[in-house]
């Protein structure tokens, strides 16, 4: 059977590189994580859990959203009319 291909797509392999070329396994080392569920996510072929992803932003001192996209498809539910779009200029950080 063919996994379903994910939405969710990434920057990590940008990131890696951007921060004096951090290596798959040295980020996979930081996160706990094998090399290969580093590839994986980076190819886009796994989505990681919620958890994972934030680790992966705070590996790279980035926020999520500059990490992960999620790219809805015309099947998707539409947001609730009265209901705000949520994303980045919308969502305030508790103090």
């Amino acid at each position: 059977m063919v996994p379903k291909p994910t939405r969710v797509t990434n920057r990590i392999r940008e990131l890696r590189l951007a921060t004096g070329e951090l290596t798959q396994a040295e980020l996979a080392r930081r996160l706990g994580v094998t090399r290969q569920t580093v590839i994986a996510v980076e190819h886009g072929r796994y989505s990681p859990s919620l958890e994972l992803a934030f680790q992966i932003a705070r590996v790279f001192g980035v926020p999520i959203d500059d990490v992960f996209r999620y790219e809805a498809a015309d099947d998707d539910p539409p947001v609730p009319p009265g209901l705000p779009a949520v994303g980045p200029s919308t969502v305030k950080e508790r103090s």
